[in-house]
């Protein structure tokens, strides 16, 4: 009888082999899983829904890395591209008082003498190149500002004075003493005008 209870009990030691300690009981044995109340049962099932939570926020965390990812992928296209459509903005800026001597150059040879034989050789080379600086400022999306007969817009005019007149509605562009220009979207430089005023 002896040795048949202790082969018994060698047989549940070993098919209790390998079992944790938390699914036994104080005798050595298995717990019960048909017991009124489960105390680990519990715990499994808080340790359950507690893994969701974790796993609902670690899938929450994880959308929102890729949304920020995708923002920054965005932010640096964009800035990828301002660079490369703004990157002549200063060499352009220094240009501008060419295209301005140009100007002043043929504005100062006087109309009778455009047609002389001897100027108009002259004034035509002028012309060219200001018609070339033009082209090549179009190339690189820069365009003059329009300025005479409109409105005044502090966003891409530079009032320099007010001209008393009756020709013109008061804030109205009536002069213009250096031209503007916009690079794109963006003001290269600001035209410098002379707006109209009611006379006193």
């Amino acid at each position: 009888m002896m040795d048949n209870d202790k082969t018994r009990d060698e047989a549940v030691e070993k098919e209790l082999d390998g079992v944790p300690e938390e699914f036994l009981d104080d005798d050595g044995e298995a717990a019960d899983a048909a017991g009124n109340s489960d105390p680990e049962g519990e715990s499994l099932d808080d340790a359950l829904a507690s893994l969701r939570d974790d796993l609902a926020a670690a899938k929450q965390e994880v959308l929102y890395a890729r949304a920020e990812t995708q923002n920054v992928r965005r932010r640096l296209e964009k800035d990828v591209q301002d660079a490369r459509s703004y990157a002549a903005t200063g060499f352009a800026r220094d240009i501008l008082s060419v295209a301005d001597n140009l100007a002043r150059a043929i504005d100062a040879i006087p109309e009778d003498l455009r047609e002389d034989s001897k100027f108009k050789g002259l004034v035509q080379g002028i012309q060219a190149t200001q018609r070339e600086l033009d082209k090549v400022f179009a190339q690189h999306g820069i365009s003059r500002i329009a300025a005479m007969g409109l409105p005044l817009d502090p966003n891409q005019h530079q009032a320099m004075m007010e001209v008393p007149t009756d020709e013109a509605e008061a804030g109205t562009i009536v002069q213009e003493m250096q031209a503007g220009y916009m690079i794109k979207d963006r003001l290269l430089r600001a035209a410098m005008v002379g707006v109209a005023k009611k006379p006193d």
